[in-house]
């Protein structure tokens, strides 16, 4: 089966990029999710199996249920080491932007990215880029950054020199980005590359179990806290949208990730095609950072920037206002009224 997405002189120019490079540094985006670090962590496995050390670095805190993700204790944190990671972005040679496009997308470690003159390599999946790269790996039809990521590594030749780790990192990243392969992953193409990564004798089963059984008590009485007293359902629009304030999220010892896919579970009501999540930021006032899941061809995206100021995939897309609750929640009503 063919998943090659380089052409010959791309893959050869980028190969040199590699070779060339003394000093290296791996990125993801603020409030990493599990494809950021799976596709930052098994590149950077890749990088390692050529002879490279690179620093892989974040802008914040990941949720506690990716802590075990191989490699993840390495990884450098900007908002608890900036002088580390703008130091090392200053001494690049070569910078891999991975699982965005976008530099808001890094928050205060924008700033350490943009005064870097190293070239800059995105390889990433969402649409309309604006890095400026050396070199866009760019798919925004894949389904994760670690699809791209293993498809990049797959026509360079490094398949072989995977470790089972890395192997673990890829195949977290793009589990995560389709919901245990629920939505965007009905190309043959990805099942093919799954059946590659067991061949490096990862446990699927345990991986799943890691990332979708390992909550806290909080997150899970959360969780009956939000479908039994704020789910809001517009049957006669097929959509629903639930709020979480501060108030709510000090009730249940909210830490960071807690939150994650409880967008994705009123997609499970008979009928309902559109989800909206409205979450309160912990820190800044009126700052509100929304989600939206859909089914089928409604799309979050457009839905996501005529509304939210945001944007995303066809069926998962995210953004923010800058207002408070009962103002956003007016404007998911009217977002949803006007489907």
């Amino acid at each position: 089966m063919d998943i090659d997405l380089l052409t010959i002189p791309k893959a050869d120019c980028l190969m040199g990029m590699i070779d060339d490079a003394e000093r290296i540094v791996v990125c993801a985006h603020r409030s990493p999710d599990g494809d950021a670090l799976g596709s930052s962590l098994g590149w950077a496995g890749y990088l390692r199996s050529q002879g490279k050390d690179p620093l892989v670095c974040v802008p914040d805190m990941f949720p506690d249920f990716l802590q075990w993700l191989p490699g993840a204790q390495s990884i450098v944190r900007y908002d608890k080491h900036p002088d580390i990671v703008t130091q090392a972005m200053a001494e690049a040679d070569l910078i891999f932007c991975l699982d965005f496009s976008q530099e808001d997308r890094l928050g205060d470690m924008a700033l350490a990215l943009s005064q870097s003159k190293a070239d800059r390599i995105v390889i990433d999946h969402h649409p309309s880029p604006t890095i400026p790269t050396k070199m866009l790996i760019s798919q925004p039809k894949l389904s994760s950054a670690s699809e791209v990521v293993f498809r990049v590594i797959w026509q360079l030749g490094g398949f072989g020199h995977l470790t089972r780790q890395d192997a673990v990192c890829l195949y977290c990243g793009m589990m995560t980005d389709t919901g245990g392969f629920t939505y965007n992953s009905a190309a043959s193409e990805l099942f093919f590359i799954i059946s590659q990564l067991l061949t490096k004798g990862i446990n699927k089963d345990k991986i799943y179990r890691n990332v979708y059984h390992n909550f806290s008590e909080g997150r899970l009485r959360l969780t009956g806290y939000v479908l039994y007293e704020k789910l809001q359902v517009f049957a006669q629009h097929h959509a629903a949208y639930f709020t979480l304030t501060r108030q709510d999220l000090r009730r249940f010892h909210y830490q960071k990730g807690d939150a994650e896919g409880l967008v994705n579970m009123p997609l499970q009501m008979k009928g309902i095609r559109l989800s909206i999540s409205l979450r309160e930021d912990t820190e800044h006032d009126q700052l509100i950072w929304v989600s939206l899941r859909s089914v089928d061809d409604l799309s979050c995206t457009k839905i996501a920037e005529k509304y939210f100021n945001g944007g995303g995939h066809l069926n998962a897309s995210g953004g923010r206002l800058n207002c408070t609750m009962a103002e956003a929640e007016l404007i998911a009503r009217k977002a949803i009224e006007e489907l």
